[in-house]
């Protein structure tokens, strides 16, 4: 086929049918695009020859990426990293470049592959072990909470590797580290000062008027993330350090969960093609020799990155259960490594021999740890025996940390629909000490709702990848305020896709809709009009009672 067109409609056939497949031996589907990549490029059946055109989208599909990642780094979060998901990100990230380093080399691999290949080695998917940990409901545990924090560290780590890469970009070989050093820092100064500038003044009424239309929002976060990923290339950086820079800069707005939701679907659709570009590109004369070396790095990941992890729980203070199951979410390489390494060739600093090895291991990683994380309890209970050394006798931190929990104070109702109702209502349930959460989609209403002081968050309540970002899990009730019942049926669809298992509490304005709520299961079901006139009857015969007694 020469028409283009058709080679994408054929590419997205076979990605579909490839992935299906995938998902059935539940792996993740990037696993099913490089293969896909490797089958209709050059090295297999040579379906598609629009190489332009994929590796165009694919290049989208990284800047939406690291786009999406800086968007989820709000600085009130970063400040707020607990020591051990600190200590132990950094400890892993320290550890496995140290050790990868020496194995590279050890392997007879030259100075800057030794490098890119020992830094790939540190990065974990944050986008599949949330996946994995959230199909498994354990997002909200110890465990996931600490590997959540941990993520946040390797993906700052990926972007200061990244900048610090391309400041060494093939034209400055002859300038002495000093100058690179100085070099990277005043470009990075200006970046900085330019960014606290926008964050101050500009960007938080952009977003506020982009906000209004859910579709513009989405248009706005695209645009911003491309042309600061653009820009960032121009400055000297890299496209992947301007796109997250550009989603950071949007971090600490009231929006970055509804925009983070609304570009899920577009920034997995997009890095499907960064992977078949990646598949198709590899080049099968030279990964023969890489296996050996793909063989060793891999046990190392898988073995090697879980038992630092559990170490520096185990003297942390935490049982050996909580450090084996966090350590399970190291044992692998992520996107972010290929991408990482591939940039590396892009720079000139590495060729297509690093970025087939590090391919390789992250094939063959991904796999094995996806079904280590999904088979992590019996996978515990046959390795127990052999983990109390990751033990302290008393695991003092832990036994904390459940205390905390404890006593701490999850939403026990979230309100969708904060119009005059909603909102009254949300005022009124926090006025009587029931620890409420409010949640709309119009970005007026929230701003005034916060700046009286109430718990408020802005998206989109018939999307189910907003909904996985609120703490559903610990909340007994979801309370809908929303007036139509069409919205009210996306919301309930959403809640099960998100195996919500609290109760629903509703608000119809007449029967009809009282009715389609009851069917859906929704109990109980307010009428806003017949309790306010049930409370003001209640109200005025009390008043018209005392009035008969004194008079």
């Amino acid at each position: 086929m020469h028409n283009a067109f058709e080679q994408f409609a054929l590419l997205l056939l076979i990605c579909a049918l490839a992935g299906a497949l995938f998902v059935r031996l539940r792996q993740p589907v990037l696993i099913a695009y490089i293969v896909v990549g490797i089958a209709v490029g050059p090295a297999g059946f040579g379906l598609v020859s629009a190489h332009d055109q994929v590796d165009l989208l694919a290049q989208v599909g990284v800047a939406v990426l690291l786009f999406a990642v800086g968007l989820k780094l709000d600085l009130h979060h970063i400040r707020h990293i607990g020591p051990v998901a600190l200590a132990t990100g950094l400890g892993q990230l320290a550890f496995t470049i140290v050790i990868g380093f020496a194995l590279l080399l050890a392997l007879g691999k030259g100075l800057m592959d030794a490098i890119y290949v020992a830094v790939a080695l540190t990065f974990s998917s944050t986008i599949i072990i949330v996946k994995l940990l959230s199909d498994k409901r354990e997002l909200d545990s110890l465990h996931g909470r600490i590997a959540v924090g941990f993520l946040i560290v390797q993906d700052l780590a990926v972007v200061v590797a990244m900048m610090a890469m391309s400041a060494l970009r093939s034209g400055a070989g002859d300038a002495s580290l000093a100058d690179v050093a100085l070099s990277l820092a005043w470009r990075v100064a200006v970046a900085a000062a330019a960014l606290a500038v926008l964050m101050r003044w500009v960007l938080p009424a952009v977003v506020a008027a982009m906000a209004r239309s859910q579709e513009l929002l989405l248009v706005f976060a695209v645009a911003w993330g491309v042309a600061l990923a653009a820009l960032g290339e121009w400055a000297g950086f890299s496209k992947e350090a301007g796109a997250f820079l550009a989603g950071f800069s949007l971090a600490s707005t009231p929006y970055r969960e509804a925009m983070n939701a609304r570009l899920t679907g577009l920034r997995d659709f997009l890095l499907l093609f960064f992977f078949i570009d990646l598949g198709a590109r590899l080049d099968f004369s030279t990964l023969g020799a890489e296996l050996g070396a793909a063989a060793v790095l891999s046990l190392f990941v898988l073995i090697g990155n879980p038992l630092i992890v559990m170490g520096i729980m185990g003297v942390m203070g935490y049982r050996k259960r909580t450090g084996f199951l966090a350590g399970l979410t190291v044992a692998q390489i992520s996107e972010f490594s290929i991408v990482f390494v591939a940039m590396g060739i892009t720079l000139g600093h590495v060729g297509v021999p690093a970025l087939g090895l590090t391919t390789l291991v992250g094939l063959v990683t991904i796999t094995a740890s996806t079904y280590m994380i999904l088979y992590s309890q019996p996978l515990y209970e046959r390795l127990a025996p052999w983990l109390g050394v990751f033990e302290r006798r008393r695991p003092w931190r832990e036994l904390a940390a459940e205390a905390r929990d404890d006593d701490g104070r999850p939403p026990q109702a979230v309100v969708f629909g904060l119009g005059r109702y909603g909102s009254r209502l949300l005022r009124q349930l926090r006025d009587a000490g029931v620890h409420a959460l409010g949640v709309d989609f119009d970005p007026e209403a929230v701003r005034e709702l916060r700046a009286q002081g109430l718990p408020v968050e802005f998206g989109d309540g018939e999307d189910p990848q907003f909904l996985e970002t609120l703490p559903l899990a610990r909340s007994p009730w979801v309370i809908t305020t929303l007036p139509q019942w069409e919205s009210n049926r996306a919301l309930l669809h959403a809640l099960q896709s998100v195996h919500y298992r609290g109760r629903v509490a509703g608000a119809a304005r007449d029967a009809l809709h009282a009715r389609l709520l009851a069917e859906a299961g929704v109990a109980p079901v307010l009428n806003p009009f017949d309790d306010a006139a049930d409370h003001a009857a209640r109200h005025l015969a009390q008043a018209i009672r005392q009035e008969e007694t004194t008079s």
